[in-house]
Parts: structure tokens; sequence; C-alpha cells
């Protein structure tokens, strides 16, 4: 039970003011509004009727979860009698509610001020708005909530706090026991209301594994893991690594991130994947028919962006029945590529060497790291490969013959230019008459997916 304080918040010792706003049951009261109903009082789920009882609910409505449904329940675990209408996802809708929505933001706040953390989730630096609009950091929550409600018609969660971390904790976790769904808390109120909630895991970024790891030595509230950071700082080191500070810093309501941190961050490496979760148990042959799919799609992605990569790496999982570790394994490139002609072969042979051929497969993972932006001039230049392929066989190119190299090395590099341009015109095919106007022969096949998944977002209907 959360404990409230009566504390009035001096918000003019605050020196930064941050919002933190969810959509409630987003899904659920898309679908709500699209009937013309109110999801406060409606009993409806998004999820998939043509599958299993057993797939999860993407959603669930607010007056479900006041019935005590979970709002990741799987469709067997509601009451048989329950009376409740079934969604069928539209992901696309959601998109197009979400984008709305953020126009509305967009009319207060500046986009360098708010940071979306997810599809029904945005977090606002309001600090340099509070003193324009003549409102506290509360009441600018409370004006952001009531225009999407009245302009859209979703209603919203939010939390306010002087840190990131704080409106985060503070919508997570007190803005669902308050009457206007707004949760507020500075150092001192974090503390007097959540050093001893319990469980851990509703902190954010505290997994279930971090809970265990904490449980074990005795710890279950965030006020025992404050303690044990002031007698012992090593501990967290030892366990943690580099988030041994941000886990000390969070006990004690503190985050040293600002909005202009996460603006101004750009990582070192990117990467683009693929997952997929199939509806039955796939033999060894029908899982690299999907993982053949899969990787021709991403290079087509890939030419799309101009990116290249250097490495793929995999993960196959196996039927739920026989509780076996995943198989993963990886394989890189001399040069940067996006052409399937290489790695979708070498893809394929990956998962040939990894994968028990004995063992069913049931989940699919395919990952393109070290991504780069592909130089026009320098993509279809092989001597870089032929150099590269020669010092790993511990040759150098004044070890091979002039005739044994130049026509193998011609002969690749048009191969290669052939293999780019037509991903290009299969994309732009694609791109103007829709994914459906060319595919490969294999994408007929009866354990193809490709064509399904092409009318999908996020794996579900669009």
């Amino acid at each position: 039970m959360i404990k409230t304080a009566s504390k009035e918040f001096d918000y003019g010792n605050w020196e930064r003011s941050y919002v933190c706003i969810d959509l409630k049951s987003f899904y659920a009261s898309v679908e709500c509004v699209e009937r013309g109903l109110d999801p406060m009082t409606t009993d409806l789920v998004v999820a998939d009727p043509t599958r299993s009882d057993r797939t999860i609910c993407l959603a669930v409505s607010p007056s479900l979860k006041a019935r005590g449904v979970s709002g990741r329940a799987r469709v067997f675990e509601i009451p048989k009698s329950f009376e409740y209408i079934m969604a069928t996802p539209r992901m696309s809708l959601y998109m197009e509610y979400a984008a709305a929505i953020y126009k509305v933001y967009l009319d207060y706040i500046a986009p360098e001020d708010m940071h979306v953390y997810s599809i029904d989730e945005v977090f606002f630096d309001v600090t340099a708005y509070l003193k324009r609009y003549g409102l506290d950091p509360k009441q600018m929550a409370e004006l952001l909530m009531r225009e999407v409600y009245e302009r859209i018609g979703v209603r919203a969660t939010a939390g306010v706090g002087p840190n990131l971390y704080l409106a985060k904790i503070a919508m997570d976790i007190i803005a669902k026991h308050a009457d206007d769904f707004i949760g507020v808390l500075d150092e001192d109120t974090y503390k007097e209301q959540l050093w001893d909630h319990r469980p851990l895991t509703d902190f954010w970024m505290i997994g279930r594994q971090t809970a265990k790891k904490f449980e074990r030595i005795g710890i279950d509230t965030m006020g025992g893991i404050a303690a044990l950071a002031a007698r012992d700082e090593d501990w967290f080191y030892k366990n943690f690594g580099i988030n041994a500070e941000l886990m000390i810093d969070h006990a004690y309501g503190l985050e040293s991130t600002e909005m202009s941190d996460i603006k101004g961050y750009k990582t070192r490496s990117h990467s683009l994947s693929h997952g997929q979760v199939l509806m039955r148990d796939y033999t060894n042959a029908e899982g690299l028919l999907i993982i053949k799919e899969m990787t021709e799609q991403l290079c087509h992605e890939m030419t799309d962006i101009r990116k290249l990569t250097r490495n793929v790496s995999i993960a196959v999982g196996y039927s739920n029945a026989l509780h076996v570790p995943m198989s993963h394994g990886s394989v890189s490139f001399p040069v940067p590529t996006d052409a399937s002609s290489l790695i979708m072969p070498a893809v394929a042979d990956l998962y040939d060497r990894i994968t028990d051929h004995e063992y069913p497969v049931r989940r699919i993972f395919v990952n393109f790291n070290d991504i780069k932006e592909r130089e026009a001039d320098k993509q279809m230049t092989l001597f870089d490969l032929a150099d590269a392929e020669a010092k790993e066989e511990g040759k150098t190119q004044g070890q091979k013959k002039k005739d044994d190299r130049a026509d193998p090395i011609a002969e690749t590099q048009a191969k290669l230019k052939r293999d780019t341009a037509l991903q290009e015109a299969v994309n732009s095919i694609r791109n103007k008459y829709g994914k459906d106007a060319m595919f490969r022969a294999m994408d007929l096949e009866e354990a193809a997916t490709t064509r399904e998944r092409n009318h999908q977002v996020g794996g579900h209907k669009e």
C-alpha cells in the first residue's frame, strides 16, 4: 500500500521540472474510442482471435484491470464468466493515434524538450514553459492530459518530478493510486513513500534477475538498497559494473541525465534486427526457410536506407516443450555489405552449423550488427574483399598470380553490382505498388511467413 504524503511541494526549489505521460491501456483505449465507448467502463481486450487462447493480450481496458485482469494476461486467464469485447490488433491505427497525440504535445512543447520513450509514453522537460503558461509542473501535466483527452478521447496518467527518474517512478507507482491519475515526487517524498515499497520490480530498470540478486542477500526494498550502498558501495560495482552508480543514485531518487543529454546522445554503432515467435513448432528445414526470408528482408531494408553490415548474428529457440537453451552464433564479412547473395548463404550455413536438427524450432532472431553508411564509390570495390580474404589465408596479393585473381574479382564485382541494383529495383517496385508486388518463390512455400508479415506491424495485423 502506498503511503500518501501530505507535503506541499515547493516547485520553486526545483532546478528542473519533468513530466512523464503514459496513455492508459493505449491500444484498448483506441479501440474503445473507435467504438464510441468509454475505456474506463468498457470491458475490452486487444488480442488476435485467430490465434490460440494462449496468446497474450496486447492491452486490457482499465475497467477489466480493475476487475483483476492482468495487463498482459493470456486470453485463457480471463475468467470465463466475464463478458468482454475482443478487438483484433490494428497497429497502423494505433500509430496514427500516437502521431495525432504527439501533435497535441507539439502545440505546447518543442520537440527538443520531448523524448518519445515508447508509442504511448513521453518525457517532457517543462522547465522553460511554466512561466510562459503561468502553471506549476503538476498543472502543466494536467493541461497536457486534458488536451489529449478532449481532442483524441484517450485518457492518460502522469508523473511529475525534479528529474527524469522521479517523474517516471511517480507515474509508474504513485499515479495509479491518485484520484487525478497524477503522481508527484521529490527526493524526500520518494524516500518517505517508496523506500519500503514492494516489489522491487515496480521500479524502473529493476528486472526480475536484478531483484533476485538483492533478495539473495536479504534486500527487497529500495530503502534496503540505499542502506547497502551507504555501507558497501564496492558490492554494487562487483555485481553491476558500470551500472552500479546508476543503481545507487536511483536508490536515493537521484538522476544526473537531463533531456539535453538524451537529445545529444549518439550511439557508436547501430544494428537492425527482426524476430519471430512462430505459431507452431517448425522442423529444422522449415526454420531454415524462415531465417532465409528474414535475412533477405533485412538485406532489402539495408539497401533501402543505404547501410552496410560487417556482422550478422542469429538466435534460434526450440519448442516450448523441450526446455533447452537457444542456439546462438554469428558470421562476419571481410568488408561491409548489404548484398543478399553474400549474406543469405552465410547465414543459412551458420543456421545449419549451430542448430540441433532434431529439435523443432519456435523462435528465430536475426541481427545485422555494426551497421555503417554505404559509400557509393566504395560499395562495389571488391579489391578490399580480395585483400581481406587473402590475409585470412595467410597470403598477400603479391603471392597470387594476376591472371588467377583478376577474373574472379571482376566476376564477383559484377555480381554484387547486379545484386544491389536488383535489390534497389525490387525496393522501388514494392515502395510504389506494395510489399506483395514482388517476392521470392520461397515466400510461396507453405511454411513461409513473409507475405503474412507484409501486412503486420510489430508482428500484429496492420
